[in-house]
């Protein structure tokens, strides 16, 4: 299967007088799980809105495959994102949800899962905030874009849904490259491919776990 490799560089962003993120790059591949970690308020987020298009930024650059996707409408067909808000609206039935965001021609196969069948046949505003999350998280993965951005997508999922999403994340990673930041840092340290620290409105790339404590993320590595 051919690759293909998204690439931010450039993002600056300040609030005021505050600089959140300043000259930041990444680079996503399909088959890459990329952990984003940072401390509360380092601008994980604020990233990832950029890059979906949320958020506006100077000078950003975004590309695909070598392609600029700064201004494209295209952008949105090839990369998806999990926002930390609810995106399903509470008037909709489970069924409606998933026909109104799942390929026709995949939906018998997203319904086989046995997590969605037992919500079925339940109105959006009836679930609990773990199986409403499950189900964002499953509809954004389904989408056919090249890449997926995860943000917060363990809140409010037990141990056992958040297995469950992780080998969701794994299954597809196979065809897409996703990057996911969480509060729950031990679950994206474990399921990632390669890791990267926002520290100082900078991202540095993680080679070894010990960097985390070097670089004052984590006190020492039993946090993990």
């Amino acid at each position: 299967m051919k690759k293909h490799i998204l690439e931010v560089d450039g993002i600056q962003k300040k609030y005021g007088e505050r600089v959140i993120l300043s000259d930041v790059y990444l680079k996503c591949e399909t088959s890459q799980i990329i952990g984003l970690l940072g401390r509360n308020g380092s601008g994980k987020s604020t990233l990832l809105k950029i890059i979906f298009g949320i958020i506006s930024a100077p000078n950003k650059c975004i590309r695909i495959d070598s392609v600029s996707k700064n201004n494209e409408s295209s952008l949105l067909s090839e990369v998806s994102y999990l926002s930390q808000e609810q995106f399903i609206p509470n008037h909709l039935s489970v069924k409606k949800a998933i026909s109104l965001s799942v390929d026709k021609q995949k939906i018998i196969f997203f319904n086989k899962d046995e997590f969605i069948q037992s919500i079925l046949d339940k109105r959006i505003s009836h679930l609990s905030s773990g199986e409403l999350r499950y189900l964002e998280i499953k509809i954004v993965l389904s989408n056919p874009s090249k890449f997926v951005l995860l943000d917060e997508p363990y809140n409010g999922l037990s141990p056992l849904m958040i297995e469950l999403v992780n080998e969701m994340i794994l299954k597809n990673s196979s065809q897409k490259g996703i990057v996911i930041t969480d509060h729950n840092y031990k679950n994206v340290i474990n399921i990632s491919s390669k890791i990267i620290l926002i520290k100082d409105g900078k991202t540095h790339y993680v080679k070894h776990n010990a960097e985390l404590v070097q670089k004052g993320y984590l006190v020492d590595l039993g946090f993990l």
